[in-house]
């Protein structure tokens, strides 16, 4: 097998990393290694011995392989200037924006920016956790991948907050540590936006919201909140829910049901603009006419979607704000100076996308 050491190396890097082998807990032997990976001894060697050079395992003459104390080497570093960003996604939506402004902070301060992304993954997350954690930045600013889920990498994120390592979190947090967070109200703002469309007549309404983050979930329930204020029956209204690992088609499919019912939503509201946009084009593509057959609103009002035609309702997103004060809430961290929690009330912007339902 081609590079059959680097297999092994990785899965068993993985194994370590996730708790698997505990420290100081002796690894299996070469032979019982050969049997299961069915591959080499030279294989096996090569693999362990780089994971020795890494720090992560150890040897003891005549007795065999250990496991290292991987993370000693994580500690507060003032020394360092950089900071570590892992974000679910870097190249598109709105997070290159608030990269960008966090940058310009931490650059007039001689700190430069170390960035990662996730795919809003929790397994790339513990890993560049750990990339970064060796690394030794100086402090970290993270956006938690799969919030809404139970978090495999509480261990790491306690080990952070033990050695007091600066961390702060952007759109939600992990209610088992105790870290600062700059978020959004995004139950009370999506309650807003739902309330607006009811005022305006519409009865059916689709929410499709990504519940796999918190700010889906919450989202959701602001959904359902401003039914509840209302006194509005929620029976002719629907919700379709997705991963956000999901492709779009798994959601056009959903939606498609309710398209082809004798009872067609008047209005959608989605999780994002970005999801927003492509509802638009998937109705405008089957001929539905936005506002006039159903109205459509996002979330986050990104770059564009009052020049898209039509414009779309949606709530802010102060990618500028957000960006600024992560950069200096974080240098103020490491500086060892306090930095409190931060959370934004988007505002509605109407456009052009929704109007009063058809009589």
């Amino acid at each position: 097998m081609k590079n059959a050491f680097n297999v092994v190396k990785e899965k068993l890097k993985q194994a370590i990393t996730s708790g698997k082998f505990k420290a100081n807990e002796k690894l299996p032997t070469e032979d019982e290694f050969i049997k299961y990976f069915q591959i080499s001894r030279y294989a096996i060697r090569k693999a362990l011995g780089q994971l020795e050079q890494e720090n992560l395992i150890y040897r003891v003459q005549g007795s065999g392989m250990y496991v290292q104390d991987w993370n000693k080497k994580w500690f507060r570093n003032s020394e360092s200037k950089t900071v570590g960003l892992i974000c679910t996604h870097i190249a598109d939506y709105i997070f290159p924006k608030i990269i960008s402004h966090i940058d310009s902070i931490l650059a007039k301060e001689g700190y430069s920016l170390l960035v990662a992304n996730t795919h809003n993954d929790t397994n790339r997350e513990r890993l560049r956790l750990i990339n970064m954690l060796d690394s030794q930045v100086a402090g970290l600013i993270v956006e938690p991948s799969e919030s809404a889920k139970p978090n495999p990498n509480l261990d790491i994120y306690q080990v952070i907050a033990q050695n007091k390592i600066p961390l702060l979190f952007l759109n939600a947090s992990y209610p088992e540590v105790d870290f600062p967070v700059i978020q959004n109200t995004d139950l009370q703002s999506e309650s807003e936006l739902t309330h607006y469309l009811l005022n305006l007549g519409h009865k059916r309404i689709i929410g499709i919201f990504q519940i796999d983050d918190r700010q889906g979930v919450h989202r959701l329930n602001g959904f359902l909140e401003a039914y509840q204020k209302n006194d509005i029956d929620l029976s002719n209204s629907s919700i379709i829910m997705y991963s956000s690992h999901d492709n779009f088609e798994v959601i056009s499919q959903k939606l498609d049901l309710y398209l082809n019912s004798n009872q067609l939503p008047t209005a959608i509201t989605c999780y994002n603009d970005q999801l927003a946009i492509r509802i638009v084009d998937k109705l405008k593509k089957a001929h539905y006419r936005i506002p006039e057959d159903i109205s459509v609103t996002g979330f986050d009002d990104y770059d564009g979607v009052n020049y898209i035609t039509p414009s779309l309702t949606t709530m802010t997103y102060e990618t500028y704000a957000v960006g600024q004060e992560a950069g200096r809430g974080i240098l103020d961290l490491i500086h060892g100076k306090p930095f409190n929690s931060i959370t934004h009330q988007p505002q509605l912007k109407i456009r052009d996308s929704t109007a009063a339902p058809k009589k």
